[in-house]
């Protein structure tokens, strides 16, 4: 069949595996952003619109005018990075669009869990982890930031200092106990 008569989507399906993605948000929730996040996806994307992608076409343009496109491996693989950054900024533009930004300093001094919160807790073996509860688009596991969607934010959010949850994990049900509460200070 001839690719004029395939279907392209720009949905959140629209994904062709060149790279990693992140999850969509469940329907009907907002998109939280903790001013930093914000400020990093506003940054990423004012870089690839203004940067990047003109520098592509550039390329792509001068390639194109050298003829046979079909073996001109500038103009073929500055199409397909042309293609990636307005996939990009095509997700950052719908993402930044439904962005709720929460600055979690307001509540700095209080022992109980909001959105943004840097949370010890520990579990039945005594065992403390320290995580920081963020936005979808800008946590980072290896830095011990969770999505506030993810199991153990949702365990977490709105429980104080001292209390005993149950974290539903695959292998079972979890005792865990908050140990420790934190905001960043608010900014002067």
């Amino acid at each position: 069949m001839s690719k004029a008569f395939t279907k392209e989507s720009d949905g959140p399906e629209d994904d062709d595996g060149d790279g990693p993605s992140l999850p969509a948000l469940p329907l009907g929730t907002r998109n939280y952003l903790t001013p930093a996040g914000y400020a990093r996806l506003r940054a990423e994307f004012m870089t690839l619109l203004d940067d990047e992608r003109p520098k592509v076409v550039e390329i792509v343009s001068w390639a194109a005018k050298n003829g046979d496109r079909s073996e001109n491996g500038d103009y073929l693989y500055g199409k397909k990075r042309l293609r990636e950054i307005d996939r990009r900024l095509r997700f950052l533009t719908k993402r930044l669009d439904i962005a709720e930004v929460a600055d979690p300093s307001v509540h700095h001094g209080s022992d109980q869990i909001f959105f943004g919160a840097t949370v010890t807790y520990a579990n039945a073996r005594g065992e403390e982890k320290t995580i920081t509860i963020k936005g979808i688009d800008e946590s980072d596991s290896l830095a011990g930031e969770v999505s506030w969607i993810s199991p153990i934010a949702r365990t977490l959010l709105k429980a104080r200092v001292g209390d005993e949850l149950q974290l539903v994990t695959p292998v079972g049900v979890e005792r865990i106990e908050v140990v420790d509460v934190s905001y960043p200070a608010p900014s002067a």
